[in-house]
């Protein structure tokens, strides 16, 4: 179904043809309970940190709004997470998110803010203050999960420090919320999108609009950056569509090798930019289709894959019938990562689409963001040897940790020997069978 992709796949491949069907993992270990519903989780590129968001909204409920920092370590071969701070953002929630260095775009309402954090070093320590002993400064505290469901909403630590840099208005529509923001590549422009339909540009750190115009009719659910600063926008109109500047490149037509589906069956949930493993120079855009109508047995979804510079279809496969809810890519560009509105978790290799990794309902409600720990020196640290780990965060208040555990595959050379040594093993039989054979 499609063109498969060329190139910088094969090792990724092997792995599939190796592994064979998807994965049966345990079910997925708790992280962190937060005292609101989750939103957005992002992993920062460098340090052992994760930054997750949510809230109850402006609504009168009780519950508060947010953005945690978690610190992540290796404890005893398990990957742990434990507060190191809570931000509160008032009867504003985050419902979307983007990281650039210590830098946030925090999508609030109908705004964009733009917060800067800074950790400072932990206070020296006693001499005799061990890591779980009296002695020790500061009221930072390991988080589990707590049973009450409660996380605590004060701030465990001075170590993290936020500032508000700036806050500017994303969204026009009548119910605005702005639904999507993204940093370029460099961090010198920031797009942002939302329900009325517009992509705004701003130039960054300054958050002075550059650029505003009308991308879709309706809602725009996800937006991606290339490189060379082509905007790739998914929008609820059934259009995809890449820009540049103000200019449409292209829209795209995931279905057209598809003549079974009628082109308004389904609609664009989300998009992302990924590498290529093993090939540094190519580039992949990744789609899912999701159907534009509920019905009482649900039609697949689909994940589309497509030539990141020329914008041409390489692969589709469908991905199961539950809706897809959002997407993140591997640094490497080897794993997709998916959630659906069912709380449902699944890990796609990107070479074949095919799945890795599936985790039924791993929430209780729908998956509203996911995204894999960082494949840097620190990000290796925390995969403590695992191939690929990924968080996910829910409106049930749960970041949950979903892990690939590394493949063993045999080496080429290895391979190689097997098929001589098969092949002379053969003859050795045939000439026993048949005398004279040789």
């Amino acid at each position: 179904m499609g063109r498969g992709g060329r190139g910088g796949g094969a090792l990724t491949q092997r792995r599939a043809d190796v592994c064979g069907a998807a994965m049966a993992p345990r079910r997925p270990a708790e992280l962190y309970r937060a005292p609101f519903p989750l939103y957005t989780v992002r992993l920062h590129p460098r340090r052992p940190l994760a930054i997750t968001a949510g809230g109850g909204g402006a609504a009168k409920t009780g519950i508060r709004n947010g953005v945690h920092f978690l610190q992540l370590e290796q404890i005893g071969g398990q990957l742990s997470a434990s507060l190191l701070h809570s931000h509160d953002t008032e009867t504003r929630a985050t419902m979307t998110m983007a990281l650039a260095d210590d830098i946030i775009a925090a999508g609030q309402d109908a705004s964009c803010h733009i917060l800067r954090f800074s950790l400072q070093a932990p206070e020296a320590k006693s001499s005799s203050a061990g890591r779980n002993g009296s002695g020790e400064k500061g009221p930072r505290k390991r988080k589990g999960p707590s049973p009450t469901g409660q996380g605590d909403t004060q701030s465990q630590t001075s170590e993290v420090t936020v500032e508000s840099l700036h806050s500017v208005r994303t969204d026009f529509s009548p119910d605005a919320l702005q639904k999507a923001v993204r940093f370029n590549a460099d961090c010198s422009l920031l797009v942002t999108g939302g329900a009325d339909g517009f992509l705004r540009l701003w130039e960054f750190p300054s958050m002075k609009k550059t650029l505003e115009f009308k991308a879709h009719d309706g809602e725009i659910e996800d937006i991606a950056l290339g490189p060379d600063n082509k905007v790739v926008t998914a929008g609820r109109d059934f259009q995809c569509c890449v820009w540049q500047q103000d200019q449409l490149v292209t829209g795209l037509r995931w279905n057209e090798n598809l003549p079974g589906i009628p082109d308004k069956a389904y609609r664009y949930q989300a998009c992302r930019f990924g590498a290529v493993e093993d090939n540094a120079g190519a580039l992949r855009l990744y789609t899912v289709q999701v159907p534009h109508k509920r019905e009482r047995r649900p039609p697949p979804c689909y994940l589309t894959k497509w030539d990141g510079k020329s914008f041409l279809p390489l692969l589709t496969r469908p991905c199961g019938n539950e809706v897809i809810s959002c997407l993140s890519i591997s640094d490497s560009g080897t794993f997709l990562g998916l959630g659906t509105v069912t709380g449902s978790v699944a890990i796609h290799i990107a070479f074949s689409l095919q799945r890795l990794y599936y985790v039924k309902e791993a929430h209780g409600i729908v998956v509203t963001d996911v995204a894999f720990v960082p494949e840097s020196r620190g990000g290796q640290e925390l995969l403590a040897g695992n191939e690929a780990a990924l968080l996910s965060v829910a409106v049930d208040s749960r970041c949950k940790l979903h892990l690939v555990p590394s493949r063993r595959s045999l080496p080429i050379w290895l391979l190689l020997l097997l098929c001589a040594g098969l092949i002379v093993v053969a003859i050795l039989l045939l000439q026993l069978a048949f005398p004279g054979f040789l």
